[in-house]
């Protein structure tokens, strides 16, 4: 049904711009990359309303006595970004929370949550952090590290990842958890092995324990989150976001709903709710309706496990430096194919966090099951990171039509310490961008943030240079991965947009198509690879309006 009706609204588009009319904003003198494999350069582009109505390079039949003409002086143009996955109110938050991300020490971790403890001298819960223990060696820190320098804070600080947390004493005094406290299925509480008292890490699962006695932010900090980060979005020429959620889906969802409803939502955001509700979700979308162009839903989020930095990530085999330990099953597996099953004969969409190679193997499976029992639906399966695949998965795909929804900052950030974790067989298909592609999988990218920066630029520098952020691998980590800028800029606009069922209205400059496109400092297709991650965004358009300008 909603492929009909998108092909429905892109043939009015097509017919309304088929009508030669006086464009509102011409963009000249540019260098565009369309994305379109008919019409892949041109140096104009018109917009009537929130409209492309021209690409090309003749503009003058468009040009009319109050259009506006704006030069962009040989700048790059190119699609809006598409981020396909990220968390995007509690990335808000954690642009005024404390972050760890750059603490390279032990010492570095304890003074700069120390600092920021002081500044704020109340007993408010101190979360955020992004701390990565692989930056200092690879021990994990314990609540006796900060108990007597967070003062009366409640103190639950996530690793990067979002799998691991570290809480101090009074957080976990206020959760109950002690050294009686049994693992929750999916979960592990990390214990002492001499006193048996928790550290204060929990891993996934685990988290929960803490996470459910944390106030809920109130509906007007949740506003400021979402203005926070929609600024940041803009900023880096992100023009739509796929958000999997931090507050549990729902609440993100009302806020996006609210700001529309109060025309404060210039960002694209498709909002996805966890997997487990997803009769609530039908019910929704039957009484709601599944949006608009500005804001839609219908997506479902569901785990199979855990990440590789925290050794949750479900593999066949044990991690090389926790040799009894092969990860965990985060959702009991029998509920999470129901779930899938159920959810997808209900006509919604299925996305599912998988990362070891044990893990996506399942989740295919569940997908192949899916689609023998509704061949002719349009599934549109996804698989949230697609991180460790073996050779059979990779082909898997393609034949099965499933969507690799990557993040491939990742690739340069666990390049620097994977190795500890895995085998280079296993390692081999870690991040498989190339294989994918010539696979014929519909490869998309985003950030995962907060994980990694909610920036395309970067991501597109991981995948074409693969360079780890150590600077060890100067030629990159399994260069055999490495794509074209081209194939990247496309897993960042059209093959995003496919994977929202909006191809026919957005991720190419091409008229009839939505105006959201984003002009750069430098030519993205020419410049050095090594350079790309110094390109910089200069003005970012969101239906046809001028959402961000650089000073």
């Amino acid at each position: 049904m909603r492929r009909t009706v998108l092909a429905f609204i892109a043939s009015a588009f097509l017919f309304s711009c088929s009508q030669k009319q006086s464009a509102d904003k011409i963009y000249v003198n540019a260098k565009i990359w369309t994305g379109d494999s008919v019409n892949d350069r041109a140096t104009a582009i018109a917009i009537k309303d929130n409209l492309i109505i021209y690409v090309g390079n003749d503009y003058t039949e468009f040009k009319g006595s109050g259009t506006a003409v704006i030069d962009v002086n040989g700048k790059m143009m190119v699609p809006g970004f598409i981020d396909n996955h990220t968390h995007f109110l509690g990335g808000g938050y954690q642009l005024s929370s404390v972050n760890l991300r750059n603490a390279k020490t032990q010492q570095d971790f304890i003074s700069t949550l120390k600092e920021y403890a002081i500044t704020h001298n109340d007993d408010r819960w101190i979360q955020g952090g992004d701390w990565d223990h692989e930056a200092w060696g690879g021990n994990l820190p314990t609540r006796n590290w900060i108990d007597s320098i967070t003062g009366k804070h409640p103190v639950f600080i996530e690793r990067y990842d979002g799998h691991m947390s570290l809480a101090n004493s009074i957080a976990l005094k206020l959760a109950g958890v002690d050294k009686n406290t049994p693992n929750p299925p999916g979960g592990e509480i990390v214990k002492d092995p001499k006193t048996g008292e928790p550290t204060g890490v929990l891993k996934d699962e685990a988290t929960n324990l803490v996470f459910k006695v944390i106030p809920p932010p109130s509906q007007e900090e949740l506003d400021e989150y979402l203005a926070s980060a929609v600024k940041e979005a803009f900023e880096h020429g992100v023009t739509q976001i796929c958000d999997m959620s931090t507050y549990g889906g729902w609440p993100d969802l009302a806020t996006y709903r609210k700001a529309h409803a109060n025309n404060k939502l210039d960002l694209r955001i498709y909002s996805f709710v966890p997997l487990r509700t997803w009769a609530k979700l039908d019910s929704f979308v039957k009484k709601e309706g599944w949006g608009d162009d500005v804001l839609h839903w219908g997506g479902l989020k569901g785990f199979v496990d855990g990440s590789l930095g925290s050794t949750t990530a479900w593999f066949y085999k044990p991690y090389l430096d926790a040799p009894t330990k092969t990860g965990l099953q985060v959702t009991d597996t029998t509920l999470l194919r129901q779930w899938v099953l159920s959810a997808d004969s209900a006509g919604l969409h299925c996305a599912t966090h998988a990362i070891g190679d044990r893990a996506n193997d399942f989740i295919l499976g569940v997908y192949e099951e899916a689609e023998k029992r509704n061949p002719d639906k349009d599934h549109r399966f996804r698989v949230e990171h697609a991180q460790h695949l073996t050779a059979t998965a990779i082909r898997k795909f393609a034949s099965l039509h499933v969507i690799p929804s990557m993040q491939p900052y990742h690739a340069i950030d666990d390049g620097k310490w994977a190795f500890k974790r895995l085998d280079s067989a296993r390692l081999k298909g870690t991040y498989a961008f190339r294989t994918l592609l010539a696979e014929g999988a519909n490869v998309t990218f985003g950030s995962d943030w907060t994980v990694a920066p909610l920036d395309p630029i970067a991501g597109i520098y991981a995948a074409v240079t693969r360079r780890t952020l150590d600077d060890k691998n100067p030629n990159g980590w399994f260069p055999d991965e490495k794509i074209s800028v081209e194939q990247a800029l496309r897993c960042y606009t059209t093959n995003n947009a496919y994977a929202c069922f909006q191809e026919n209205k957005l991720g190419r400059l091409k008229a009839g198509m939505l105006a959201d496109f984003v002009i750069l400092s430098d030519n993205i297709l020419e410049i050095a690879p090594e350079k790309i991650r110094d390109i910089k965004v200069l003005r970012t358009i969101v239906n046809g309006k001028e959402v961000y300008l650089s000073k």
